[in-house]
């Protein structure tokens, strides 16, 4: 009695390398730009606030992000930069820019963490507004926008991280465009036949000699 093999279905089989390069570079963009945003927007908010003691009495201060700190801003644009730039390089390049999208969303991570809990920013608009270089902030306390730019950090970082593991299934820019600057060949003009006139006219227009002298 003979035995038959089953055949599994297509749609059964485990996901194949295409499908897994497609889905890694779906997430990727996606929370590598929603990242950028978000640690973006965060630096624009307000992170921290307090008083400080003049002689009128209390003084309110605020600080944003940008007060606190630059680095979660300048971060999440080379990390735009480099997820555009995943797609123009190959190989070695590819897993360098990888790598530089990676240690961004970590670097704005770290700047945000510490941003947190940072209060230099409120103590120099304390010292400007008492006017005593050694005055400090009274009543510190934060919002939850550095935690929004942690966040963003976040997905930048698993975007690299992505870009890492699946960067090499992933589409490059054609190879036309490396390309644009050599020269195309010139296609040749197609040959008189004397006997039909309108050739003659053709090349006549092209400014070409149609009797070959």
């Amino acid at each position: 009695m003979g035995y038959v093999t089953a055949v599994p279905h297509p749609r059964s089989e485990a996901p194949g390398p295409a499908r897994a390069g497609r889905l890694s570079l779906a997430v990727a963009l996606l929370s590598g730009a929603l990242g950028a945003a978000l640690a973006l927007l965060a630096t624009r908010q307000q992170w921290s606030q307090g008083t400080a003691t003049v002689a009128g009495g209390a003084f309110p201060l605020t600080a944003r992000g940008s007060d606190v700190t630059g680095v979660p801003a300048a971060l999440a644009i080379v990390g735009l930069a480099a997820l555009v730039a995943v797609f123009a390089v190959r190989r070695a390049g590819r897993f360098a820019v990888a790598a530089l999208l990676a240690l961004s969303g970590a670097g704005i991570i770290t700047a945000a963490l510490l941003g947190a809990s940072d209060s230099s920013a409120l103590d120099e608009q304390a010292a400007q507004a008492s006017g005593d270089t050694s005055a400090s902030v009274d009543t510190l306390s934060h919002t939850a926008w550095p935690y929004v730019a942690v966040l963003g950090g976040v997905l930048i970082l698993l975007a690299g991280l992505l870009a890492l593991r699946y960067g090499r299934l992933w589409p490059a820019m054609s190879g036309r465009y490396e390309r644009a600057g050599t020269p195309q060949p010139r296609r040749r003009a197609p040959a008189v036949d004397p006997d039909r006139p309108e050739d003659l006219w053709k090349a006549l227009d092209r400014g070409e000699d149609p009797t070959g002298a």
